[in-house]
């Protein structure tokens, strides 16, 4: 949450927006932090919307907490611990099938800021439009766990969760993760200034979460008698939380850029450094006179800064919001099913292959189902023989790769489109043509573009003191804690067919506090989960060595190539990763 700087807004009334935060339905009394919350009884709302794992939640803001602790301590904007937590999250989201742009802040944020976050779910009425928002940076002084991790991991939770279960969308739903919020509220300022006066209007609502899952919290919700509130009160109302206004956020937090422009809002909050009454504490529990986050804007808001009742509560009120603003609360009379087989195909530049695409009646009568195809790459079409069935029936897909298409992996996206809409995915490869051509798939490699693709412990990837880089400036640092720990990264990768080899090639660096000969502590490449390759704090050595794995065997297959890091109970031994590269010839 922004440090209170807008002192004249005190004698203002805010008349047609929503004001500050809003926070989770909780029980009677707030749970300590830590603490794991037990499930809201809210039987009459809770089948309107599907439970959010809170512990899926918390490894978000454990990823956090660890891309902080690599870059400084923080992930303030201008920083690359903020940049590193944008890469993790967009990962997330474009693998769950979202439309995702980072969009620079080019007027108004502090100098060397990274960019807005901006994740649609492509599916729904685009001229109504339901926006949920939450800034990912922190203050210098600490790594913003509760602010604004909280919130931040809520939200991608969530996202998750949409793509996961895939309803049917009454209208669209966008997210938003805001850069340099801790400035001046500058990244949402601008994206909001940026939009026509059509894309503002398209815009129905716009929900805040900042500071979820405060310790000694409260539950508030920014302009609670609002039409926008409704639902987040409606939840919390079913958990006899009886919610108060959030005052102490009002014009503290992102909303406030939205609510500039007209734009209706509201959002959970648990507060920030403002003190608990006695009132409060008699009806949520907690400690009164005590401040909502005593670790408010300072290093001790890591992890163990959170309450995770309060966190659960608040991400199960988003969902219900969510799934009750934007979600069809409709099974429609008439539906179908859609599916390709088979769902995947490799072939040559300049031929083309097939899938049938098949259809079925879900519920309801049949009706007709338009087909068509997105994703493909320029040279690739996808003609369709019929381009329209009758649900139940089939259709077959010519998928005609040019002369000129680059070899790789290309994921195709098949719609049908009658009353709602369904997809189906079909992978295409595109192999070399007239036999092997030379490829390279490993993205990011040398870990200079943030963290994404890599999945696992991101929070390795960067540039620390202590280590260095083979190329570039960053590199991936597994392990060196001197305690038990494991760290693991991994992509998957497909491995082009038409050549005779594949090789893995990277640069490893040990250095470890351990002496002798034994393999205390250890690393692993691995494929598909298998152990390809083995060293340990017994071939330490001063700077890198280059080594390198034969993966031809592979060939032609999709695959998840990783390297994990195994640190026993002492000593640290530290595993230095750079420049990792996968080609075949």
């Amino acid at each position: 949450m922004l440090r209170l700087r807008r002192l004249s807004l005190a004698g203002l009334s805010l008349v047609t927006a929503a004001a500050g935060l809003a926070v989770l339905p909780a029980a009677a009394e707030a749970a300590p932090a830590g603490q794991r919350a037990a499930a809201a009884s809210a039987p009459a709302l809770a089948a309107a919307a599907p439970d959010i794992d809170v512990t899926r939640v918390q490894a978000h803001l454990t990823e956090l907490n660890a891309i902080a602790g690599r870059n400084g301590g923080n992930r303030r904007s201008t920083g690359q611990g903020y940049r590193d937590s944008v890469a993790y999250v967009k990962g997330k989201l474009q693998a769950a099938g979202y439309t995702v742009t980072e969009q620079p802040c080019t007027s108004g944020c502090t100098s060397g800021a990274g960019p807005n976050l901006i994740a649609e779910w492509p599916q729904g009425d685009a001229s109504k439009v339901y926006m949920f928002g939450s800034h990912l940076d922190s203050v210098s002084a600490g790594p913003g766990i509760n602010d604004n991790g909280s919130g931040s991991a809520t939200l991608l939770e969530v996202a998750l969760k949409l793509a996961e279960t895939r309803p049917a969308m009454a209208a669209r739903v966008r997210f938003g993760w805001w850069t340099d919020e801790e400035q001046g509220l500058n990244g949402s300022d601008f994206y909001v200034r940026s939009l026509t006066s059509a894309q503002r209007s398209a815009i129905k609502a716009y929900y805040n979460f900042d500071m979820v899952a405060s310790p000694n919290g409260g539950y508030f919700i920014n302009h609670i008698t609002s039409t926008a509130a409704a639902p987040m009160k409606a939840y919390w109302d079913s958990l006899n939380l009886q919610p108060e206004e959030n005052t102490e956020g009002a014009g503290r937090s992102d909303d406030y850029s939205f609510e500039n422009y007209g734009i209706p809002t509201s959002g959970y909050a648990m507060g920030a450094s403002a003190r608990k009454t006695s009132a409060q504490a008699a009806k949520w529990g907690g400690t009164a006179g005590a401040a909502y986050d005593g670790c408010y804007h300072s290093a001790c808001d890591t992890t163990g800064n959170i309450n995770a009742t309060g966190l659960n509560r608040s991400a199960d009120g988003v969902a219900y919001t969510l799934w009750k603003q934007a979600v069809s609360d409709t099974t429609p009379a008439n539906d179908f099913s859609v599916s390709a087989s088979p769902a995947t195909g490799s072939t040559d530049p300049g031929t083309s292959l097939t899938t049938t695409v098949s259809t079925a009646t879900t519920s309801g009568s049949a009706q007709t189902v338009n087909l068509s195809a997105s994703g493909a790459p320029s040279g690739v079409t996808v003609a369709f023989s019929p381009a329209s069935v009758t649900s139940g029936a089939s259709s077959t897909a010519t998928i005609s790769v040019g002369s000129s298409v680059a070899p790789g992996t290309y994921t195709l996206t098949i719609t049908g489109t009658g009353t709602t809409t369904h997809t189906a995915q079909y992978t295409l490869t595109v192999k070399g043509a007239g036999g092997c051509t030379a490829t390279q798939v490993i993205s990011n490699g040398g870990f200079e573009s943030g963290t994404s693709p890599w999945t696992g412990s991101t929070g390795a990837i960067g540039s620390f003191s202590g280590q260095s880089a083979h190329s570039g400036s960053r590199y991936a640092w597994l392990a060196g804690y001197g305690y038990a720990a494991t760290d693991t990264l991994g992509q998957t990768v497909t491995v082009p067919s038409g050549c005779t080899k594949a090789t893995l090639r990277y640069w490893l660096h040990i250095d470890t506090a351990e002496s002798g000969t034994t393999a205390y502590d250890t690393f692993q490449v691995k494929v598909n989960g298998t152990a390809k390759q083995t060293y340990s704090n017994a071939n330490a050595a001063a700077g890198y060595t280059e080594r390198t794995l034969d993966l031809s065997q592979y060939l032609g297959q999709q695959i998840t190539l990783s390297f994990t890091a195994t640190e026993d109970s002492s000593l640290q031994t530290s595993f230095v990763v750079d420049d990792a590269t996968l080609t075949t010839g």
